[in-house]
């Protein structure tokens, strides 16, 4: 930016490269591109330069309405910042991507000053905002070694109760009964189902491949697909002799096998020349891939219909999570393994939990409040 206060209105522009794959920059109306913020984005990988992006050029607006700079921010006004959008933002709130562009800029000798504080302190965590946004004045704010790990409550954003058995006994398409049982059960991210090819699915025992003897998928990483879905974790693959290795192993169920073999023998058409799983039934557009955002929208009119509120692809990621963690006694490792998580911790402290429903926590209830079990 040179130093420049940025003028307009700035906005967000996808570049499709000759291979199909898709990149993000900030351009102005004039459609000059922001130099700093581009350099930084091409540092990024596939899924999360978008995202990015989108955090960047709403920082960008932020310091156009204050007549500062990526270069004359100082630190106190990036956690007035996150203060000010982050109270009640459900959002992605920025905290990785602004830390990492500002240290990155520091790195190309432009605002050191703030890419060193970076080192000394944090921006503000949701407690903090919801404090700063109530008024109260927060100084510093540093991060304690020895204050106790905070304990997370069990996810709340789950399907509906019965919501599967509704759904797949509702549903008229065989394609989205498949959708709705592949969700529940394999906890799919919705960019990892809208991005799986015919090749990934390995559904019978010892498959060529070699990496897992029961019936599974390889969850795949691909820049290109046509219908930009894209999956969040980008484990090498290959293809050797035709099958396709590696990537992210995740198993299958026989209820999956069972809806997958009915979607395909009465619904998928046998012209697709794209080779993914999941496909449009109707319209103008009939045959090509299905996007996330037709699994969203699919699932939505489906709750509304059945009269149990809007339903999303990631409730039943949650769903599948908890499950298997109650089912596995509490074993984390079960549990991310199962739904390629990257980490047991995120498991352990966003889905550990006590059921509030088991005897033995009933029980212990009746113990302190001197009721009989």
């Amino acid at each position: 930016m040179a130093g420049r206060p940025v003028i307009g209105q700035i906005r967000v522009q996808e570049v499709v490269r000759g291979d199909g794959r898709r990149a993000y920059t900030i351009v102005r109306p004039d459609g000059g591109v922001f130099s700093m913020p581009d350099r930084f984005l091409r540092r990024c990988e596939g899924g999360t330069d978008r995202t990015y992006a989108y955090v960047l050029v709403d920082h960008l607006r932020w310091l156009e309405s204050e007549s500062l700079t990526t270069e004359t921010v100082a630190f106190p006004d990036l956690e007035r910042y996150m203060a000010a959008v982050g109270a009640e933002y459900r959002g992605p709130f920025g905290k990785a991507c602004l830390k990492g562009f500002y240290v990155f800029q520091g790195s190309q000798g432009a605002g050191r000053e703030v890419a060193e504080a970076f080192k000394s302190g944090r921006l503000p965590s949701r407690a903090d905002r919801r404090r700063m946004f109530l008024g109260h004045v927060v100084t510093e704010l540093p991060a304690n070694p020895l204050a106790p790990k905070r304990t997370r409550r069990r996810h709340p954003k789950m399907p509906p109760e019965g919501a599967r058995k509704r759904l797949t006994e509702t549903l008229a398409s065989a394609r989205d009964r498949m959708t709705v049982t592949w969700l529940a059960d394999a906890g799919f991210r919705i960019g990892e189902l809208c991005g799986l090819h015919l090749a990934d699915l390995h559904l019978r025992e010892t498959a060529e491949c070699g990496e897992c003897r029961a019936p599974h998928v390889h969850i795949c990483h691909r820049e290109a697909n046509p219908n930009q879905a894209r999956a969040k974790t980008k484990h090498g693959w290959r293809v050797e002799d035709g099958i396709v290795c590696g990537g992210l192993i995740r198993r299958v169920s026989p209820a999956m096998i069972h809806a997958y073999f009915e979607y395909m023998t009465t619904e998928y058409p046998a012209d697709a020349g794209h080779g993914m799983l999941l496909v449009q039934l109707h319209g103008p557009n009939a045959g090509q891939p299905w996007a996330a955002a037709g699994v969203r929208g699919m699932l939505r009119r489906a709750g509304i219909r059945e009269e149990m509120g809007r339903i999303r692809p990631h409730q039943w990621r949650h769903w599948f999570t908890t499950s298997v963690l109650d089912g596995a006694g509490g074993n984390a490792v079960i549990a991310r393994d199962a739904g390629g998580w990257a980490s047991a911790t995120t498991v352990e402290e966003v889905y550990g939990h006590a059921d509030v429903h088991d005897p033995v926590f009933e029980a212990a209830l009746a113990h302190v409040w001197n009721e009989a079990p």
